[in-house]
């Protein structure tokens, strides 16, 4: 199962509409890592966006509980107010964590047209690439959208792990892997049922025929 953060503490740019819901306070975000830390369980946990608190307050938290994540920033954000700064990055990859690509403009990854997937799945995967010098082979999918040509695109480039935010935890590696994503209103009750997989049947099945529906579009 996979735990997904967005922004912790005050931002320190101009958010999008409905953004705003997924940024936790510092004090959530220690409780959540406490209780992700002495689980037991399997937990990735995954950071969208490139935020600047996932540099000044996500990295040192994983570094307090003993934890490492995967952070995927927007490569048109990198270098700007509020966000992460290519050292920073490099900084993220020298301390364990991995780097992969949320695209890069922060736009739905459904339909998209010839120049727009250039532009999401290819120029941004070359920035990021470029900044770590390494590949970039992993990829978050925008707002938890996409449908059958999204991920035939994102196989064709080669893309070896893509994330979705389809919550609930998985067996092998699913095409794409479902995250849980923590939001302002989570609690830490919220996080341990999910830890203990326990959701409930009717979510589930709510879940489950989700995907598959995203799937087979």
């Amino acid at each position: 199962m996979i735990v997904n953060f967005h922004g912790i503490g005050t931002p320190a740019r101009d958010l999008e509409p409905g953004e705003g819901k997924y940024w936790i306070s510092e004090g959530q975000y220690d409780a959540f890592l406490g209780l992700i830390a002495g689980s037991g369980a399997e937990v990735g946990i995954t950071f969208d966006d490139g935020n600047l608190s996932d540099y000044a307050l996500g990295a040192p938290g994983l570094a307090r509980h003993g934890l490492t994540a995967v952070f995927f920033p927007l490569a048109g954000r990198l270098d700007t107010q509020g966000s992460l700064s290519s050292g920073q990055v490099r900084e993220l990859l020298s301390e364990g964590h991995r780097i992969g690509t949320h695209g890069y403009s922060h736009r739905s990854w459904i339909a998209m047209a010839p120049s727009v997937l250039e532009e999401e799945l290819v120029l941004a995967r070359r920035k990021l690439s470029d900044t770590i010098d390494q590949p970039v082979d992993e990829a978050a999918i925008p707002f938890g959208r996409y449908d059958r040509a999204t991920l035939a695109a994102l196989k064709r480039l080669g893309y070896r792990r893509v994330y979705s935010s389809d919550g609930g935890a998985f067996a092998g590696d699913p095409h794409p892997v479902p995250r849980w994503s923590v939001q302002s209103g989570t609690t830490e009750a919220d996080l341990e049922a999910f830890l203990n997989d326990d959701e409930g049947l009717y979510p589930r099945l709510r879940r489950i025929a989700s995907r598959a529906k995203k799937t087979w579009l």
